[in-house]
């Protein structure tokens, strides 16, 4: 099928998006694996919670910021700040080699995610045509996915090869390298306005678009489970004699890759619920298997089944968020899915963290509110 240059996807402005957002995912799960055990070899093993929650709270919290900002001042400024604080991180984390200079650091790192994210899904919301838009957010999920697997093994190697400080480098080289990138690209936001602190006051209506309730719910129920498996899956990863621990994160976002080739595009032709409430029912059944997991191989079929329940959930949750917000505010639709995201990861990082010693228990509870997103669906209808 030819498509016009209106119905154009691949154009040179997404393909170099799709890269930056490559290069931006790698910078900061490349550390994932191996700060667990950093944080323990620095006396604060009892905060491995806190590893992922700090993060994610921070992340949450400055979403309605780059929501608003990405509204007003533009989307590449948004990701540039997001962009700068891993370099910025990734640079700090060798010097405050202590628990509260690393735990404050993870607390800052946050901001990345709070903003690079949502200027990169405004920018992409403004550039493909509204029909393609599941397929557009599939294709920049398979960017993402490819920077999150190909990343945590070569943080894993370096740390081994050589030390944990190489690692936090290469971290900073890859964010430097996806900043750079963004340089190519044009601003999308046709009523720019300068930067006035003003903007930095945000009310209620900037906070939370009520439009994008629906998603919110499904958001939380969801993805609780991926900040267990974030705190969770290095200690489980030990546990069955898997060396390197970034094995599971190339298993789960390579095989989170497949879906998104044609669940996006299944969305735009059938609706966003039904592939949402099939990737409910996947990572419900992963959460299972990861609550049994006594060997290498149930640890792989789990991991499969994550990606596969994420990669069918991603395009799809984003293209609905941007279906049910305010077409002139994209910018605050995707702040709210964004901060149901973190609020999701951030309590399902804290509960794995209080309850670390029941793995099997805190898999199956993350189970359970899967469930309930596809209950919440199911109800919906």
């Amino acid at each position: 099928m030819n498509f016009t240059p209106a119905q154009a996807l691949y154009t040179r402005p997404f393909l170099l998006l799709c890269i930056s957002h490559a290069l931006f995912a790698g910078s900061f799960n490349m550390m994932i694996p191996e700060l667990p055990s950093y944080l323990s070899s620095l006396g604060g093993a009892e905060h491995k919670g806190l590893i992922i929650a700090l993060f994610t709270l921070t992340a949450g919290l400055s979403r309605p910021f780059s929501g608003k900002l990405a509204d007003t001042i533009g989307r590449l400024p948004v990701m540039y700040i997001g962009t700068f604080a891993c370099v910025f991180c990734g640079l700090l984390y060798p010097q405050l080699a202590f628990v509260s200079g690393f735990l404050a650091l993870r607390f800052f790192h946050g901001f990345s995610t709070g903003f690079k994210p949502t200027g990169t899904s405004a920018y992409v919301a403004d550039i493909v045509p509204d029909g393609r838009r599941g397929e557009a957010m599939g294709t920049l999920g398979i960017c993402f996915s490819i920077g999150a697997s190909a990343s945590p093994p070569l943080g894993s190697w370096l740390a081994k090869q050589y030390d944990i400080n190489a690692m936090f480098y290469a971290s900073a080289t890859l964010a430097v390298l996806s900043m750079l990138i963004l340089i190519k690209l044009g601003e999308t936001l046709h009523e720019k306005q300068p930067f006035r602190f003003s903007h930095l006051k945000v009310g209620r209506h900037d906070v939370f678009d009520p439009k994008a309730l629906p998603v919110a719910v499904v958001m939380i129920c969801c993805y609780i489970s991926y900040g267990v498996i974030l705190t969770l899956v290095p200690d489980l990863s030990d546990k069955v004699g898997v060396e390197n621990r970034g094995t599971f994160f190339t298993i789960f976002t390579l095989a989170s890759v497949t879906p998104r080739f044609f669940a996006g595009k299944i969305s735009d032709r059938l609706g966003r619920v039904p592939v949402l409430k099939a990737s409910a029912i996947l990572i419900a059944i992963a959460m299972f298997a990861f609550a049994m997991a006594e060997s290498k191989a149930m640890l792989y079929l789990a991991s499969v089944l994550f990606g596969l329940g994420n990669g069918v959930f991603s395009p799809a949750i984003n293209a609905w968020t941007v279906d049910l917000g305010d077409p002139g505010r994209k910018g605050r639709a995707l702040a709210t899915m964004y901060i149901s995201l973190e609020i999701a990861i951030g309590g399902g990082a804290l509960i794995a963290g209080w309850f670390a010693g029941h793995l099997a228990g805190v898999f199956y509870f993350a189970a359970a509110t899967s469930l309930l997103g596809w209950v919440y669906l199911m109800w919906r209808r």
